[in-house]
């Protein structure tokens, strides 16, 4: 089990991902971004999460090199917009991303949602991506089971991690077991639900008794639940905070009734229905 921001889970390729890391969903471009991912490298994180629909890989990238720790020691991911798939597309989007990062390789590339009917084309720019030595590992996010099947029917590598949209309310039992079954390492995107759980009686009756944030406790059940996740926040004490996660475990008890809370409730799109950026 976890038991620091340096810990790391092993993707199928044999690359060594970290179990926690920093999400910068909505963190403004610039100075805020900068100041945040700057934060989170000094108080000992070494994965950042980015995408390139979020408008800020240029400032990441300018708190990575500011940040004094080097390149080698982080692990840096971002994604694939929707506009973009296809395999030309995909190939060039791939080189603006790394422009804006100033980065020479990428450890983590994702297809940012499924679509319907571009994926495995823009795969195909993936897998040429991940031989030419260009990213150290491929993979997607908001896919279900049987966007999963599809691909894997006609890949040569298949996906080493899987983002979606994952939190009490929402813990995709099915699909977890699936990327389980195929060595696909999900990840969580929103495990917080945006807030929406923090008031949440359960959680707090949990975090009370060992003496816990709510979001502590929900960040250490992604981790129980050998989920990696990557809360967002633009403050130096809530970075820090979140990561006051490894010095205490939930009982099976408490694993049981924070599974007990799901509803299959999302804060986000679903992936069957989400058409912004695919007109």
């Amino acid at each position: 089990m976890a038991t620091s921001l340096k810990d790391t889970t092993t993707l199928h390729n044999g690359v060594k991902m970290p179990r926690f890391g920093l999400g910068v969903f909505k963190v403004k471009e610039g100075e805020e971004v900068i100041e945040s991912v700057k934060a989170a490298i000094k108080n000992g994180y070494i994965s950042i999460d980015t995408a390139a629909i979020y408008g800020n890989e240029e400032g990441v990238g300018q708190a990575i090199r500011e940040s004094g720790v080097s390149r080698e020691d982080l692990f840096i991911t971002t994604k694939l917009w929707n506009s973009e798939q296809g395999y030309e597309s995909t190939l060039k989007a791939f080189e603006t991303s790394m422009e804006k990062l100033g980065l020479e390789y990428l450890d983590l590339y994702l297809i940012h949602w499924p679509g319907k009917d571009k994926y495995k084309e823009t795969w195909r720019a993936f897998e040429k991506l991940y031989n030419d030595g260009k990213i150290r590992a491929i993979g997607v996010s908001n896919f279900q089971v049987h966007h999963l099947e599809d691909l894997m029917s006609s890949c040569e590598i298949k996906p080493m991690v899987n983002q979606v949209e994952y939190h009490p309310h929402l813990t995709q039992k099915e699909l977890h077991a699936f990327c389980k079954n195929n060595e696909i390492q999900l990840e969580a995107w929103s495990p917080l639900k945006q807030g929406q759980l923090l008031e949440d009686p359960t959680l707090k009756e949990i975090a009370d008794k060992h003496n816990k944030t709510v979001a502590q406790v929900i960040l250490r059940w992604d981790l129980q639940n050998e989920v990696v996740t990557i809360p967002k926040s633009t403050k130096e004490h809530r970075i820090i905070e979140n990561a006051d996660v490894f010095n205490f475990e939930l009982s099976s008890e408490d694993m049981e009734r924070i599974d007990g809370l799901n509803q299959d409730s999302r804060a986000g799109s679903h992936p069957d229905s989400m058409t912004v950026g695919f007109e």
